[in-house]
């Protein structure tokens, strides 16, 4: 399994096996990281895993999972960098699916008295291990909208921009809330971000995340179909608007 068929087979696992995972699994984590590159690279980040089968790390928070580890991010706090944390933290997902584990995000859960590391601000934990049950989705169901319900679309798009739109469409978000929507062209897609209905509403938090995790799809499934893409913010759109949303960026082919 390589990385595109985890963002098809990917599900985000709530049991466990409080059993330990192989060195060489954790220690890929961090070859993985080095060679990644993350959407924003002047951004500065911070992995740690903590090791919950010693005893020694209590994690805390609303929606805690029993699970042998987590794999938490800190961040130093800039523009876009919870996008930035997002995004490195979907790919280590996908890149945990391929070799047999399981992975969940849990907003709100954090390390016991510990709210920064080296003057960087904690962003999300990720529950991690092998599973109690599948590891993958059964078949193609998965509760998503469809893209119809995420789409205006505005020409008829090329199969390319269909591939993308649909790794887009898989991505987990926070409660399944699916921020993301897109105005779509033949050869480009508009990105923007439901505004909340509840300025309120706890998921408002993680909006920047989720849209992260998204672009990660993006982006492996652009390596598959070998597209190279460019993910810029254009100054002639930010002024259309799609009715409750706020524009984020584009997905353009990438031209010499």
């Amino acid at each position: 399994m390589n990385l595109y068929e985890a963002v098809y087979g990917r599900k985000s696992i709530r049991g466990y096996r409080m059993e330990p995972l192989n060195q060489t699994v954790l220690s890929g984590i961090f070859i993985f990281l080095e060679q990644m590159e993350p959407l924003f690279p002047g951004i500065k980040t911070r992995l740690e895993i903590a090791d919950c089968l010693s005893g020694k790390n209590k994690m805390r928070g609303l929606f805690k999972a029993e699970a042998p580890y987590y794999l938490l991010i800190y961040s130093e706090k800039r523009e876009k960098s919870q996008l930035n944390a997002g995004y490195i933290m979907e790919l280590i997902s996908l890149y945990l699916t391929t070799k047999g584990v399981g992975s969940c995000f849990l907003g709100f859960t954090k390390k016991k008295h510990e709210e920064e590391k080296d003057g960087l601000e904690f962003v999300m934990a990720m529950a991690f291990g092998r599973p109690k049950g599948s590891l993958l989705r059964q078949g193609y169901g998965v509760k998503r909208l469809s893209l119809e319900e995420l789409c205006v679309y505005k020409e008829r798009p090329k199969t390319w921009v269909k591939e993308i739109l649909e790794a887009a469409r898989l991505a987990p978000s926070s409660m399944n809330h699916q921020p993301w929507r897109f105005v779509v062209y033949e050869n480009r897609i508009h990105v923007f971000s439901k505004l909340p209905t509840n300025r309120r509403m706890v998921l408002n938090r993680f909006t920047e995340f989720d849209m992260g995790i998204m672009l990660a799809n993006v982006m492996v499934a652009a390596e598959e179909i070998w597209m190279d893409l460019d993910l810029i913010r254009l100054d002639n759109i930010t002024h259309k608007s799609l009715p409750n949303n706020q524009y984020l960026l584009s997905i353009l082919e990438k031209t010499e």
